[in-house]
């Protein structure tokens, strides 16, 4: 009977292929009256159109909320939720935090112990301290 090599199909992965951008919405809530928005207006008359037709992909709503600081809000494809408060901010600091947001996974920041993670199997395969020399004590 001959030997038939077993066919591996690689799972799809996000990178591998076509990107999927994590970050299906981003909302973005201002005030008129406050001076801690200041920024967050500037950047919605200005800078707002071009960061819209640059990721077409995204949702984007702007609210206003008189009466309290501006926030940006990502929400991505994993259903978590990331705001961030832009009080105070220069419009490109506010260009630079949603553009934060729309590079996230949406992930909670967690601590890698292991740098590297692989959903495949290792080509060395598993290693045992009874492999190699042979060690005489």
């Amino acid at each position: 009977m001959p030997l038939q090599a077993l066919r591996t199909v690689a799972k799809s992965q996000n990178g591998v292929g076509a990107f999927i951008l994590q970050c299906k919405r981003i909302d973005f809530h201002y005030c008129d009256w406050a001076g801690s928005s200041r920024g967050m207006n500037a950047f919605l008359k200005h800078q707002l159109p071009a960061f819209a037709a640059q990721n077409p992909s995204i949702e984007i709503s702007v609210s206003p909320r008189p009466g309290r600081h501006p926030v940006i809000k990502g929400q991505y494809i994993n259903g978590r939720e990331k705001a961030i408060c832009v009080r105070n901010m220069e419009a490109t600091e506010v260009t630079k935090k949603a553009e934060l947001l729309k590079t996230a996974s949406g992930e909670k920041l967690r601590r890698d112990r292991k740098p590297v993670k692989s959903f495949n199997e290792s080509v060395r395969g598993v290693w045992s301290p009874f492999h190699g020399r042979q060690y005489k004590i």
